[in-house]
C-alpha cells in the first residue's frame, strides 16, 4: 500500500525509516519531510495542517495510511477531517480524533480527565487573566518550586518551574496578562511540584486495545547536569533503567488501563499513540502529562528497538485487532543523542552545512532539522540531527553515540555530553 508521513523531524524520520523497511509498503511519502527522508522517501512540499493539499496528495497518489507525526495537524482535526470525508473515510489515520487530542491540546482538560478516572497526578488549578489575583494567592497555599503550565500548545517550552515564590508571580503575570506564551497561555496551570525521576511510556491504542512499546527517558535542558532552558529534548535513553517488572505493573494498572478504559467509556475516538509523561515518586508513578502523539527524541530510541513490522502493527490499529499481535522488542539498550544548532532554543541560523553523515558507522543517523540544498545537507532547524546507538547496556551505546556524533560537523553545532547521568 501507499503510505504518506506527515511531518518533519526526527521523529518521522524514524517512523519513515522503519516503514520503508516493511513488504507491505510499496511508495512512502512524507509531507514536508527532510534530507533524510528525502534518501528513502519521497518528500512532498505541503504543510502538516494544510488539510486540502493532503486531501489532493491521498487521492492522486492512492494512499491507503496516513502516520500524523506532531501535534498540531491532531489538535486542528485531522482524524476527523478524513472520517467526515467521503473520499477519505476507508484510509488508515495514526492519530486520535479532534477531541482525542485535547489531552495535549489542553492542560487542563487532560488534569480533569486524569481526576475523573482516578489517575494518580498532581494537585492543581487553574487560573486566566481575570483571576491572576486568585493565582498568586493559590501560589502561597504551594511549596517551592512552583509549577506554572501553559493550557494550550506552546512546542514543549510552556512549562516553567521556578525557586522563588516573587519570580513565580511574576512569571505568572506574564503568561496572563502579557501572553507570554501568546493564545497558549490564555489560562495558565499551576500544579504542584512533584520529586522525583522522570520517564515517558508509549502506549498505541486501536481506541479499544492496547499495546505498551519500550518505555524511554528524554533529556529537556540545553546545559548538562539538566541546566538552563528547556528545549524539545537532548536525547533519549531507552529502557529506562529503574523501570523494573514491579514498576511497569503499577503503571499498567494504575495509568495505562484506567487511561484506555477513560477515553472508551466517554467515546472518544482514539486510535494512536498516547505518551505519558510519569515521574516516579517513591516507587509510585504519578502523571506530569499527556501527549497524543509519539515523543521526539525519544521516537529515535524507542522505534528502532520495535522488531514487529510497524506497517502491521498499524494495520491492526486501524481494524481494532491489536489484541491478536505480540510485540517484538529488541531487548539492547539504544541511546539517542541529538545535536542542535548554536544558541538554540533561542536565536540560531540555519544553512549550515553538514558534513560527516557518511563516516558514521555502527550508529543509525536520524535527521530532525535539515534540508537538501544544491545537492548538500544543511541545516534548517534548532535540533538538526539524532545519533541512536544500540548495546547491551546504556552507557556502552551512549559511547558509540557520542564517537559517531563527533564525526558530525556544522558550524556551530552543541550537543550535551552527560546523558544518562541521573541514572
Amino acid at each position: 500500500m501507499n503510505i504518506l508521513v506527515l511531518g518533519s523531524g526526527g521523529r518521522e524520520h524514524t517512523f519513515a525509516y522503519k516503514i520503508a523497511q516493511s513488504n507491505l509498503c510499496d511508495t512512502l511519502f512524507v509531507a514536508p519531510g527532510n534530507a533524510g527522508t528525502a534518501a528513502i522517501a519521497t518528500n512532498v512540499p505541503i504543510a502538516v495542517t494544510d488539510f486540502t493539499s493532503i486531501k489532493e496528495l491521498v487521492l492522486k497518489e492512492h494512499i491507503k495510511m496516513v502516520v500524523v507525526g506532531p501535534e498540531d495537524p491532531l489538535v486542528q482535526g485531522i482524524s476527523d477531517y478524513f472520517k467526515s470525508d467521503n473520499q477519505l473515510k476507508n484510509v488508515i489515520v495514526i492519530g486520535p480524533s479532534k477531541e482525542g487530542a485535547r489531552l495535549e491540546g489542553s492542560k487542563e482538560y487532560a488534569k480533569e480527565f486524569l481526576i475523573r478516572h482516578n489517575i494518580p497526578t498532581a494537585a492543581y488549578q487553574s487560573f486566566t487573566a481575570a483571576t491572576v489575583e486568585e493565582g498568586k494567592q493559590f501560589l502561597e497555599t504551594l511549596n517551592a518550586p512552583y509549577v506554572l503550565k501553559a493550557d494550550g500548545l506552546a512546542a514543549g517550552k510552556g512549562v516553567l518551574i521556578l525557586q522563588d515564590i516573587k519570580e513565580a508571580k511574576t512569571e505568572l503575570e506574564n503568561m496572563l496578562t502579557n501572553k507570554k506564551f501568546g493564545a497558549a497561555s490564555e489560562k495558565v496551570v499551576i500544579e504542584e511540584f512533584l520529586d522525583g525521576i522522570e520517564l515517558s511510556v508509549f502506549v498505541l491504542t486501536d481506541g479499544k486495545n492496547y499495546v505498551t512499546l519500550p518505555t524511554a527517558k528524554d533529556y529537556k535542558r540545553i546545559g548538562e547536569g539538566d541546566t538552563g532552558l528547556n528545549t524539545g529534548g537532548m536525547g533519549a535513553i531507552s529502557p529506562v533503567p529503574f523501570a523494573d517488572h514491579a514498576f511497569m505493573s503499577k503503571i499498567e494498572e494504575q495509568i495505562i488501563k484506567p487511561t484506555v478504559d477513560g477515553l472508551a467509556k466517554e467515546n472518544i475516538d482514539y486510535k494512536g499513540f498516547i505518551f505519558i509523561g510519569l515521574i516516579k515518586v517513591g516507587n509510585d508513578p504519578k502523571v506530569i502529562e499527556y501527549n497524543v502523539r509519539m515523543g521526539d527524541p525519544e521516537t529515535e530510541a524507542v522505534l528502532p528497538r520495535v522488531q514487529t513490522d510497524l506497517v502491521k502493527l498499524f494495520q491492526h490499529v486501524g481494524e481494532q485487532s491489536l489484541d491478536t499481535i505480540t510485540l517484538d522488542i529488541d531487548q539492547r539498550s539504544a541511546t539517542t543523542v541529538m545535536a542542535v544548532s548554536g544558541g538554540y532554543p533561542e536565536a540560531y541560523q540555519k544553512g549550515k552545512e553538514i558534513t560527516g553523515i557518511d563516516t558514521v558507522s555502527e550508529s543509525i543517523v536520524f535527521h530532525a532539522g535539515t534540508k537538501l540544498e544544491d545537492g548538500k545537507v544543511v541545516t534548517n532547524g534548532g535540533r538538526v540531527i539524532a545519533v541512536t546507538s544500540f548495546d547491551d547496556d546504556f552507557r556502552q551505546a551512549l559511547k558509540k553515540s557520542y564517537q559517531n556524533i563527533e564525526k558530525l560537523h556544522f558550524d556551530k553545532m552543541y550537543y550535551r555530553k552527560d546523558l544518562g547521568f541521573d541514572l
